[in-house]
């Protein structure tokens, strides 16, 4: 009987035991789905919100370094312009400095031409550089730099103006030294052009009075000139010409023989003879003149004869250089003696009428290598040289 009871109770507690684990298993297996659930729900938006904290973070370190890059790219092509605008300074007063060095030299050149140059103004003195302010901070803030950079843009602004005047001026002397070569130039081949013509009026040609050439020779090496030295190179030559030819013109027998204003009485060349009555060559031309007259040397040169010769009476001759001689006839005395240097003007004798003379004159003669020319040749391109100076 107990067993049987028993095995009731057995019967009997079974169903509600199952039942009550099947509701604890249940119970368990939906809170173990729950919180499975709810731990991936967790995992699953705490990666996605971790990762887009950390999207978010990337994305304002990478702005902000773009903004660094841009800001340091600024302050590099600032710096790079400030250092292009000083080295553009530093360039242009460099060349102002080389500029007015070469005007000083060449304004030295100029007054070596032997005071022909025309004055020219002193260059403007060169500008003394001036460091820029600085602050003396490390890290100077917005206002301080501004401030700095307007003072140093205005600065350059003052400076580039500077620049640019001193430029200016330095270009008007260059222009004004170039003026002055190219008018001393042609000032001096005018002149020698002038000459020129004195002497072929004459019948002698300048080329008579070039002087030798000189042994001289070697390889061709052409010298690097610009244009101001070329200009400088021409003019000289232009003066050494003229100054050349000036000198000629001086030793040529182109003063008056007597002083005053001169009467011809006879002239060169074929004429009746005043004693035989035939036509004979006259070898130089006769010149009204009281007696005791000073009589004149027409150009500088040396006395070769002073004698009584024949038909001419008491006669001086003059040698003048390169086969001209000049001679002054019929003198009732002389003033010069064989060998005596005589100037231009310079009283060689006293007029008169010894020798073949009909009355109280003046014969004059010039001769060219030792034959009798017209000394009127002389005579007229000598009253142009007067009048022209």
């Amino acid at each position: 009987m107990p067993s049987t009871a028993q095995g009731r109770r057995s019967a009997g507690l079974t169903p509600l035991l199952q039942h009550r684990l099947l509701v604890t298993l249940s119970l368990g297996l939906v809170l173990s789905t729950l919180w499975a659930g709810a731990a991936s729900y967790y995992l699953v938006f705490h990666d996605e919100v971790l990762a887009r904290f950390v999207s978010r973070q990337s994305a304002m370190q990478f702005a902000y370094e773009e903004r660094l890059g841009t800001l340091q790219r600024a302050l590099d092509r600032t710096a790079a312009e400030r250092s292009a605008e000083r080295g553009s300074v530093e360039n242009r007063l460099s060349a102002l400095t080389e500029r007015q060095a070469l005007i000083e030299k060449r304004q030295g050149l100029l007054s070596g031409l032997g005071g022909a140059a025309a004055p020219i103004d002193e260059p403007p003195p060169m500008p003394v550089a001036e460091p820029a302010p600085r602050v003396q901070k490390p890290f100077p803030t917005p206002e301080l730099r501004m401030g700095r950079e307007d003072r140093a843009e205005a600065a350059g602004r003052d400076s580039a103006g500077r620049l640019s005047r001193l430029e200016a001026g330095l270009q008007r002397v260059a222009e004004a030294q170039a003026r002055s070569v190219a008018g001393i130039a042609l000032q001096a081949g005018r002149s020698a052009e002038r000459f020129r013509d004195l002497i072929a009026r004459t019948g002698l040609s300048p080329a008579r009075f070039d002087p030798p050439a000189s042994a001289i020779g070697g390889p061709l090496v052409p010298l690097g000139l610009d244009a101001f030295e070329q200009a400088l190179a021409e003019a000289r030559r232009q003066i050494e010409e003229e100054t050349h030819l000036r000198r000629v013109t001086a030793a040529l027998p182109f003063r008056q023989p007597l002083p005053g204003g001169l009467a011809f009485t006879s002239s060169f060349g074929a004429r009746l003879d005043p004693f035989t009555r035939g036509y004979a060559l006259h070898t130089g031309v006769d010149m009204r003149a009281e007696t005791g007259a000073p009589v004149q040397a027409t150009a500088a040169g040396r006395v070769t004869a002073s004698e009584y010769a024949g038909g001419y009476g008491n006669m001086v001759e003059v040698d003048h250089g390169r086969g001209l001689v000049t001679r002054y006839a019929h003198l009732s005395a002389s003033a010069v003696s064989v060998g005596q240097r005589v100037e231009a003007g310079s009283v060689v004798g006293f007029a008169g009428s010894t020798g073949r003379s009909t009355g109280s004159h003046l014969h004059y003669e010039t001769r060219i290598d030792g034959e009798p020319v017209d000394p009127q040749r002389f005579l007229r391109a000598g009253a142009q040289l007067v009048f022209a100076d």
